[in-house]
């Protein structure tokens, strides 16, 4: 089989513009993607030491606390920035694609794609991944998948106060209708999923007990708001405490699933 070739304008995205490395660290809203990604994954993971495919695990954010956590992380990213900066880890890395893994079929107790399904536009990409997920995980095996949230850059660029911009306007009208940024200004080319559509796909892949949660919750934007437009940092601040217990009291209700910034879909190999 033919190894899939990455989008240049992923590869320079990540290798140029963005140091992943920060981005969930660096803000209040990224450290409550972390808090309640780790949260949310705990909950579902098997006991350690269980072995984890960490795929588009990037610079290595969740590979180390699970290397801590005591469980066998092999980390495959498309970006040898990200696999020199995950080296650190304790998590063994491979330069690879989401679409033709190299591991073994049936050989992973866990598999996480916390980044793949939002950098493949196209569905038969997405879907090729996700068999790809299926077809290594042991029977049994915990499925983890991210996908952003469809209404996610409406919240983000108002909490940033440039959305009444025509330009940006433009923009973000593109995105909700169609569901796609094409990569050509800012972020990277991307898929932006609802959680029905998240789940749906999972499901169609094979996967079943396939449920969606919002991982920021409602009010990760206020936290995007408050930094943003007063230049202090509301990692540690009552602010945030709130909007992580908002994040915890919205999963009972599906209909604030697209007040999340993140979605993220378990399901398990039958």
């Amino acid at each position: 089989m033919t190894s899939p070739e990455v989008a240049p304008e992923i590869v320079r995205f990540y290798s140029e513009t963005a140091d992943e490395a920060e981005r969930l660290t660096s803000t209040a809203d990224g450290r409550l993607e972390m808090v309640r990604t780790q949260e949310l994954l705990r909950r579902h993971l098997p006991p350690s030491p269980a072995r984890v495919l960490d795929v588009g695990g990037g610079p290595g954010a969740h590979a180390q606390w699970l290397v801590a956590d005591g469980y066998q992380v092999h980390l495959v990213d498309p970006i040898p920035r990200h696999l020199e900066q995950a080296g650190t880890t304790g998590a063994t890395t491979e330069l690879g694609d989401a679409r033709l893994l190299t591991a073994d079929d049936g050989s992973c107790d866990v598999v996480l794609m916390l980044g793949p399904l939002y950098h493949l536009p196209e569905r038969a990409d997405r879907d090729r991944a996700l068999a790809e997920a299926r077809r290594v995980l042991k029977p049994g095996g915990l499925l983890a998948a991210a996908g952003i949230n469809r209404y996610a850059p409406l919240f983000e660029h108002t909490a940033y106060a440039h959305l009444h911009q025509e330009p940006l306007r433009t923009g973000i009208d593109t995105i909700l209708a169609t569901q796609i940024h094409d990569g050509k200004k800012a972020f990277t080319s991307a898929y932006f999923h609802s959680g029905e559509q998240l789940r749906d796909e999972v499901a169609a892949a094979g996967f079943v007990a396939s449920e969606v949660f919002g991982i920021e919750g409602p009010a990760w934007s206020l936290l995007a708001a408050a930094e943003r437009n007063t230049g202090r940092s509301f990692r540690e601040s009552s602010l945030f405490e709130s909007a992580l217990v908002a994040a915890r009291m919205a999963e009972p209700y599906p209909e604030l699933l697209a007040a999340s910034s993140h979605l993220l879909a378990v399901g398990r190999r039958p």
